[in-house]
């Protein structure tokens, strides 16, 4: 008798776009993360609350020609097409009518139950597609968790980590790496 191994089955981002495109994921929070179908963290009053409040703040220093996009796609790679909480890109939002943004400056995610996984997982996927500025809102420590200056470690789940980590207490000041004059406080973020 032979065994049998079971074996995963990866997704290119072009097969997961399809299947959205036939409502296969219709109410579904999945996003497409290195191949595989993740289903997002359920969000809370408290996740939804900040996920605005961060929207809010990071609207009001943003420079003409940049937007926020919060919970929507980011085309990374050819197997990856996450849904961050936040993303800031450049340009309008009619620019992206036809294909969703592939290179934001920031990446912020809000994070409770999944903070495990947003630290280990998505943080060395968000380093290995080179996202300079990588931003965690824990939720469970009243946190920012700042993420900057991807570098290759392949023991890392996707082959890359974060150098630099800062954690930031509520009463601290941040400022996104691509607009370091745009300083915000922890406070308004966590609310």
């Amino acid at each position: 008798m032979s065994r049998w191994a079971p074996t995963v089955k990866r997704w290119t981002r072009a097969e997961y776009e399809r299947l959205v495109d036939l409502g296969a994921f219709e109410r579904e929070p999945i996003e497409l993360i290195d191949g595989q179908l993740v289903v997002a963290e359920p969000q809370g009053a408290s996740h939804a609350s900040t996920v605005g409040a961060i929207d809010d703040a990071l609207r009001a220093v943003l420079p003409r020609g940049w937007i926020v996009r919060t919970q929507a796609p980011i085309s990374l790679d050819d197997t990856s097409e996450p849904e961050p909480d936040l993303a800031v890109v450049p340009g309008r939002h009619a620019d992206y009518r036809h294909a969703h943004p592939a290179r934001p400056v920031l990446v912020v995610e809000v994070a409770e139950s999944s903070l495990a996984f947003d630290r280990r997982q998505k943080g060395s996927f968000y380093a290995r597609a080179r996202i300079e500025d990588y931003w965690i809102a824990n939720l469970l420590d009243r946190g920012l968790e700042i993420y900057r200056d991807p570098v290759e470690d392949l023991s890392a789940p996707s082959g890359w980590r974060y150098r630099s980590i800062a954690i930031l207490a509520p009463s601290a000041l941040v400022a996104p790496l691509a607009f370091p004059s745009s300083r915000l406080s922890v406070t308004d973020l966590l609310l």
